[in-house]
């Protein structure tokens, strides 16, 4: 299962990136490098997610699929309280998972960031 790693884009004071900030999130890509809704409802197994942020160090957590909604990414609280932490949307765009194009992710208060996918592999 490919890991595909995001850095910020234009738009959040980062237009370069920078590797102190990003998503780590293993998907399985369909033929055209989409995520597969089918592969992730068949898995058994969490598909995972890691965030990295300045001062906040790691957050693990998985990604989820609801045809309705799409994909997200839900991360855990660091206590190992059984509340989950609110839930980021993810992929929203038409491009394939590849380095260089760009996804949405909406934070929990709403407001949307540009995200470059720097890795797949």
């Amino acid at each position: 299962m490919p890991l595909v790693i995001l850095s910020p884009s234009g738009g959040t004071g980062l237009p370069e990136g920078s590797p102190e900030y990003r998503y780590e999130i293993q998907l399985t890509l369909d033929r055209q490098g989409f995520p597969d809704p089918q592969a992730w409802l068949a898995d058994k197994a969490s598909w995972m997610a890691r965030r990295f942020w300045p001062g906040q160090g790691l957050m693990d957590g998985d990604v989820v699929y609801d045809p309705d909604t799409g994909w997200a990414l839900r991360f855990f609280r660091r206590d190992d309280s059984p509340v989950d932490a609110p839930m980021h949307t993810l992929l929203r765009g038409g491009a394939p998972c590849r380095p260089g194009e760009n996804v949405t992710i909406t934070e929990p208060d709403g407001r949307e960031y540009a995200w470059r996918i720097v890795g797949v592999g």
